[in-house]
């Protein structure tokens, strides 16, 4: 079998679909076993109301073949959504045209997924031959450009302008497979035996602060330190894009580009993988820089995964589609956003607006709730570890339950009154530690809470704690993490003074 690029028949074809609004996708069958949630991007005011500042420019893919191949991506497009909407579309024409089979071995597969993104890159940028080939003749005039002429160099800027961040999971014969050009992320969530969630992240992101990408820059005359200082290349974060013509063509004009002997800013993926998934138990996540960015502004970037892993777990303990359990995430983490924003606190000054945000679920034998719970809304989830054995195993372990702390939410009359992104800053004390207890547990698909039949905290052990001289006995909730992150949260620094965690 070819595995060859395509002709310019096929960026004809690409460049007529996009500017007809079509999309030969549409009719792709797409996979029952993944889920999508969305936010637009967000500015905030003064007054904590949030208003969006340009059209959303992520965009996503989600197909299942009849032969069994499975292509899932999220792409983040920036200064428009041109870019993301024709790489989705043309790196699935190929992917998913019998390009792929199941005889293929890992080094074909690999090669395969590097030719489709090379071949999107020289496709669209074939779409704006015509385009280039004008702004340069317009450019060209010695003599003043008439208001004429500068409305069209505006508006064919506007055209030319624009890329993308891709991440790319295909799944064939059971193995995963990842591609990654820019900041977007993918994580591996497995179950183990004993119901604890391991998860991974699969590759770095291609970034100002990736020791590998500035040796790239480096070997390419570029100084890496200087590189890194700047944190930003054109805009961007990203040393690897789909698209973005100024740092693709014209990259001798910037500055901070100016001596490279070649192309600095690539559209070439690292991959990762094969990773079998025979007998894998869990979820596959992938994540726009928007998303991840957010939260990241809001908590800081050291607990980002975990944070994300708990909640997709919880949302998937209680939702009944996947669909509702990623937009559930989503809109957690925009409210997260919203909240720290206007509380006011140390990291508010982060949070003054985030980006659109994507993100894609894919379940790995893994079952959905049954609908009888309610999904927690607003809050942060902070872990707490609890002793947890099962019936099938005599080794004691630990489970990391989901302890969510209402952000904005005053108890009324003992209940969680849910607040709007309009309502202000609660009052101290208005916050309370009684929340719920949301199991991360996804083997069992359980879901304890502080009112519930809290089976999981009946099974502490084959033998009862003994009181201490004070009448207590021992603890078994390790509220360590929870402290931490508690006081990490909250201006003052310091420890909550409570005894929850020696009940």
């Amino acid at each position: 079998m070819q595995l060859g690029l395509p002709t310019f028949n096929m960026a004809a074809q690409l460049r007529h679909l996009m500017q007809s609004h079509q999309s030969w996708t549409d009719d792709l069958p797409l996979c029952q076993l993944c889920g999508v949630g969305t936010a637009p991007n967000c500015m905030y005011g003064t007054d904590g109301k949030g208003t969006q500042s340009h059209p959303n420019e992520d965009t996503h893919l989600r197909f299942r073949s009849e032969d069994g191949c499975s292509l899932y991506g999220v792409f983040n497009g920036y200064d428009g959504s041109r870019v993301a909407s024709f790489a989705s579309q043309c790196l699935t024409a190929e992917l998913l045209l019998e390009q792929l089979s199941a005889d293929h071995t890992d080094s074909d597969i690999r090669r395969v997924l590097t030719q489709a993104f090379e071949a999107v890159e020289k496709s669209y940028l074939h779409t704006i031959d015509d385009a280039l080939a004008e702004k340069a003749n317009l450019s060209s005039y010695m003599l003043p450009h008439s208001e004429k002429v500068q409305e069209r160099l505006k508006e064919l800027e506007q055209e030319l302008s624009g890329g993308a961040m891709a991440i790319v999971a295909l799944i064939l014969n059971n193995n995963l497979y990842i591609a990654n050009v820019g900041t977007n992320r993918a994580l591996l969530c497995k179950t183990t035996t004993d119901g604890q969630n391991q998860y991974f992240q699969l590759g770095r992101p291609h970034s100002t602060d990736n020791d590998d990408e500035l040796q790239r820059l480096a070997t390419l005359g570029l100084d890496p330190a200087r590189v890194k200082l700047a944190g930003h290349i054109a805009g961007q974060r990203s040393t690897r894009r789909l698209g973005d013509y100024r740092v693709k063509i014209n990259y001798n004009d910037i500055d901070l580009l100016s001596v490279a002997k070649t192309r600095p800013i690539i559209a070439e993926p690292e991959i990762y993988g094969s990773q079998s998934l025979n007998t894998v138990t869990g979820f596959l996540l992938l994540m726009s820089e928007g998303l991840i960015d957010a939260l990241e502004c809001a908590h800081g970037p050291e607990q980002v995964n975990k944070e994300i892993v708990a909640m997709v777990a919880a949302e998937l303990a209680q939702q009944t589609s996947l669909e509702a359990a990623a937009q559930s995430v989503v809109d957690r983490v925009k409210r997260l956003h919203h909240d720290v924003y206007t509380s006011g606190r140390q990291r508010a000054t982060f949070c003054s607006r985030h980006e659109d945000m994507t993100l894609l679920i894919r379940t790995l034998n893994y079952p959905l709730a049954d609908g009888v719970l309610t999904p927690t809304q607003g809050g942060r989830i902070y872990p707490v570890s609890v002793p947890y054995s099962n019936s099938q195993s005599t080794s004691k372990t630990s489970v990391t339950l989901s302890l969510v702390m209402p952000s904005q939410s005053p108890l009324t009359n003992g209940t969680n009154t849910a607040s709007t992104l309009e309502e202000g800053t609660p009052t101290p004390g208005s916050q309370s530690p009684t929340a719920t207890l949301q199991s991360t547990i996804t083997q069992t698909q359980s879901s304890s809470s502080s009112s519930g039949d809290g089976s999981l905290f009946r099974q502490c052990g084959s033998q009862a704690a003994q009181p201490d001289e004070t009448g207590r006995v021992p603890p078994y909730v390790d509220f360590t993490q929870f402290y931490r992150l508690w006081a990490n949260d909250h201006s003052d620094g310091q420890m909550p003074q409570c005894d929850i965690g020696s009940q």
